[in-house]
This record gives structure tokens, C-alpha cells and sequence, in this order.
């Protein structure tokens, strides 16, 4: 695969429909850029896009600062063969929308991605006749009403999405709390696939320790001897292997041969130690 010149089209594969959160990470993302959005529904369908070349990049969220992280996305990032080569922080604003003419009194119901949902908690503690319903994604939900003029159902979305299903806004900025930020990876099989003029000063790594006291101790004390900061750190258990855990680390630096002689000064208190990314720091954005 060779790298996208300026002029062509790069198919970025994003999770849910036309509309969704993860379009408007990318478009803010590749701002400058020609890009084509390829749907997925489910994260492993995006994988799917990206590995049977569907896809030439794809954009996942990984953390949310409300609901916290997305654990089973980095199982699905460990599996691949995918790097992270950027990333992006945006604003999450969520709004309650439905038919045009519906009101919120008509509403029995509402569907949207559970972590959506759950950003939006407080604000349906105030409307007991309204069930609100899990479904795969925020923008499909919006879809979904609009394909099938549900007059009674609601869906938690983005103004884009209401925008592309003609559906009307009912209430504004529902989250319970305005901080409420995702933050994006940016995916390729290569890491210098695309990006390559960036400055790098962040990366994603991911190590396994021996099953020694104070072996975290060691090595979190190995990188801040080597300025490294760390801005993220997430524990997962290893399958089939009791209390023995696999962390994925996020780092950022302003030296970046310090960051890499700080790697070579951890690997031997490691069983693995695998780089997922290095890549620039990303930028916040506003829906």
C-alpha cells in the first residue's frame, strides 16, 4: 500500500452510520483532506473493513471522559495488525431528537448507544415514562426513525445525524456533564502509512511484566527517570493466566531518543513489550 497523495481519497472506516460521532472526528481529523467514509457497524466490523482492504484508514474511539475507556477496543487493536498513527479529541454534545412535529411529551421511548445513554443519565432521571433502549449506535438510531417514521421514539444523537435524517431536535446538549470529551485513534497497517510530516511525541505501548513484586514499581519508575510522562495507563487481565495482567501505557515525550533508550531500559522487565503507535499529539475539537 502506498501513501495518499493530498489529491486522492483516502476511505477512512468509521464505526456506526452517516452522521455518527466517529464521521465527525474524522472530518475534523483529515479537515484538509479528501476522504471517503466507510460505515461499520460494531468496531470488529470496522476491523473487518480495514484488514479486507476496504478501508485505507479507519478512526476508533478508545476513551471517553465520562464513561471512561472502551476495553473491549483494545483487545480488538491487540488482535489486528493495525498502528495507531494519530489521534483526536472531540467534544461530545448529545441531543434528543425525533419526527418533526413530535414532542418530547409524545416520546414512550429512545434508543442510542449505551455509553451515549449513559452520558445522558440525569436528564431522562427527569422523564420516568420515557425506556430508554441500548442500541449498536447513535446515528443508526436516528436512521432507524427516520426509515421507519416512528412517531413515539426518540433517539440520542449528533446534530449531524439530525441533520442528515431530517429529524428535529427536541432538547440541546442533554449530556450530564459539558467536559464530556472522546478521544480518537487513527488507524493504519503502516505506521508511516500516512501523517508522515507530524512530529512525533506520544505513543501507544503495551507490555506484559514478569509476575514479580514491584515489577510495575521498576518500570514506572525507569520511564519518569527518562522524563517519559505518562498521560494513560489501563490494566487488562490475561486469559488464561490468573492475576497476570497485560497494561497499555500511553506516553508522551519532548526527546525522542530519550523515549526510545527509556523502551530499551524497560524490555527485561518485561515478558513483551510491543509499540501500538507513535504519532502526535492530538488536537480538541468541538462538535
Amino acid at each position: 500500500m502506498t501513501p495518499k497523495t493530498s489529491k486522492q481519497t483516502s476511505r477512512v472506516a468509521i464505526q456506526g452510520g452517516y452522521g455518527a460521532f466517529h464521521e465527525i472526528a474524522a472530518k475534523h481529523y483529515f479537515e484538509n483532506e479528501n476522504i471517503e467514509i466507510v460505515t461499520a457497524n460494531t468496531f470488529k466490523d470496522l476491523f473487518k473493513s480495514l484488514k479486507n482492504n476496504h478501508a485505507d484508514l479507519g478512526i476508533m474511539a478508545i476513551e471517553n471522559s465520562l464513561a471512561g475507556s472502551i476495553l473491549p477496543n483494545y483487545n480488538l487493536l491487540q488482535d489486528s495488525n493495525m498502528k495507531i498513527i494519530g489521534e483526536i479529541y472531540l467534544r461530545i454534545k448529545q441531543n434528543l431528537v425525533a419526527l418533526p412535529g413530535v414532542k418530547i411529551e409524545d416520546i414512550t421511548e429512545v434508543y442510542s448507544h449505551p455509553i451515549a445513554i449513559l452520558q445522558c443519565q440525569m436528564f431522562f432521571d427527569n422523564y420516568p415514562n420515557i425506556k430508554v433502549l441500548d442500541s449498536i449506535d447513535t446515528a443508526l438510531s436516528a436512521k432507524d426513525i427516520a426509515d421507519k417514521k416512528l412517531k413515539n421514539t426518540g433517539a440520542i444523537c449528533s446534530k449531524l445525524a439530525a441533520d442528515k435524517y431530517g429529524l428535529n431536535i427536541l432538547a440541546e446538549g442533554i449530556e450530564t456533564n459539558k467536559m464530556n470529551y472522546t478521544r480518537f485513534l487513527i488507524l493504519s497497517e503502516k505506521i508511516g502509512y500516512h501523517k508522515q510530516d507530524k512530529h512525533i511525541d506520544k505513543a501507544s505501548i503495551t507490555f506484559v511484566l514478569e509476575h514479580q513484586t514491584g515489577s510495575l514499581s521498576k518500570v514506572l519508575s525507569i520511564l519518569s527517570y527518562y522524563g517519559i510522562n505518562l498521560t494513560k495507563i489501563q490494566s487488562m487481565p490475561i486469559i488464561g493466566k490468573d492475576w497476570e495482567y497485560q497494561f497499555y501505557v500511553d506516553v508522551t515525550f519532548n526527546d525522542y531518543v530519550m523515549y526510545r533508550q527509556a523502551l530499551d531500559a524497560i524490555r527485561p522487565f518485561t515478558s513483551r513489550l510491543d509499540i501500538m503507535g507513535e504519532y502526535a499529539k492530538g488536537k480538541t475539537v468541538m462538535e
